[in-house]
């Protein structure tokens, strides 16, 4: 049927005029839509943070948490200091990750100051604090 000479061409399917046209705007889906389901580790994550506080809320507790994060940062800042000195190989590319590290932790507390979160200011602080003089009690050990 298509192979008849002088007949009209066959249709094609969808017409040029109609690839030409933009598609109709979609109206925005509902509410309920608009976001994704979360999952239950997404809820337990934003949960996190809450149950910490309300665990924190006891004095002694709250000071456990922060010397740890005191002491876990020194040691990190400390032994991060201690490999690239021993390997001499990498020390401006870690001076530079350090220096990037603590800065952004400086900038992270001003948002966390803004916000008002006490718990996650005064780790964040502490962090950046044992993490420095980790890195400065392993520069005196090279004088």
């Amino acid at each position: 049927m298509a192979d008849r000479p002088g007949g009209p061409p066959p249709p094609c399917y969808p017409p040029p005029a109609v690839l030409a046209t933009p598609p109709p705007a979609l109206a925005s889906p509902p509410s309920s839509l608009a976001r994704f389901q979360q999952t239950r580790l997404q809820r337990r994550v934003a949960q996190a943070g809450g149950s910490l506080e309300r665990w924190a809320t006891n004095p002694w507790r709250r000071l456990s948490l922060l010397l740890s994060v005191l002491l876990l940062s020194f040691c990190v800042g400390g032994g991060l200091g201690a490999i690239t000195g021993a390997l001499s190989t990498i020390d401006q590319l870690s001076a530079l990750i350090c220096v990037l590290a603590i800065e952004l932790a400086a900038r992270l507390r001003g948002r966390l100051l803004r916000r008002g979160d006490r718990l996650a200011l005064q780790l964040v602080d502490m962090a950046r604090m044992g993490f420095l003089y980790g890195l400065v009690l392993d520069g005196f050990k090279l004088l």
